[in-house]
């Protein structure tokens, strides 16, 4: 039945006018790590996306469990942080389930985040590995190019940002940001000082997620 809802979900918000009002939720995980981290973040790219792609995503950004069946009424959710996270089978199976039948996520490194995220999800999909996507994937490609792949926001191990993806039955259900952090350039300007064109290099790359998501 969740999979039938989560799909009707989809087809009502799958247009160009963004009529529907759609929500974006944010992954909530225990383990240790700050699945609450950047909390202005998600709110400012949901108004940028509103101001600039003129979709109609609602401003109340609410947490939700991966194991708990309200998931299923998100077409977007948001996994950052930057510790451990560890799934129960409960909620491998859940969150199996929500990607497969329609759902997408954006996980962001906030920085220790990798090694934990990668184990996970493998729990999720056994049968998957995370693969680097080429630069002309169309998720670079939306409203706004970026003929490079991702910006890179914020300097971690100093190594180049990568735009990693799990593709399952020829659907990219997931895309990871890794040595880039879009999350810190989406946060509120003050927090981290970054200059106001490295802030809109996210911004821009943020909504061609946002816009990627519900026209693939």
């Amino acid at each position: 039945m969740r999979k039938y809802i989560l799909i009707l979900i989809l087809f009502a918000t799958h247009n160009t006018s963004y009529t529907q009002e759609i929500k974006i939720g944010v992954l909530k995980y225990n383990g240790g790590g700050d699945w609450y981290s950047n909390p202005t973040s998600i709110p400012n790219l949901i108004e940028f996306c509103n101001t600039n792609l003129k979709t109609n995503i609602s401003t109340d950004v609410q947490s939700v469990n991966i194991g708990s069946s309200e998931l299923f009424g998100y077409p977007i959710v948001h996994l950052t942080g930057h510790g451990n996270i560890i799934l129960t089978p409960d909620e491998t199976e859940n969150l199996r389930k929500y990607l497969s039948s329609g759902g997408f996520m954006h996980i962001s490194d906030n920085y220790g985040l990798d090694e934990y995220i990668r184990r996970e999800m493998k729990k999720v999909f056994p049968e998957l590995d995370f693969m680097e996507l080429p630069y002309s994937h169309p998720i670079y490609h939306q409203t706004y190019n970026f003929n490079a792949g991702l910006p890179k926001i914020h300097e971690h191990d100093d190594k180049a940002p990568q735009g990693l993806g799990l593709i399952f039955d020829g659907r990219l259900v997931c895309f990871y940001d890794y040595e880039c952090d879009l999350g810190d350039g989406w946060e509120d300007s003050e927090i981290h000082n970054d200059s106001d064109e490295k802030r809109l290099e996210a911004f821009k790359m943020g909504s061609n997620i946002i816009e990627f998501a519900f026209e693939q």
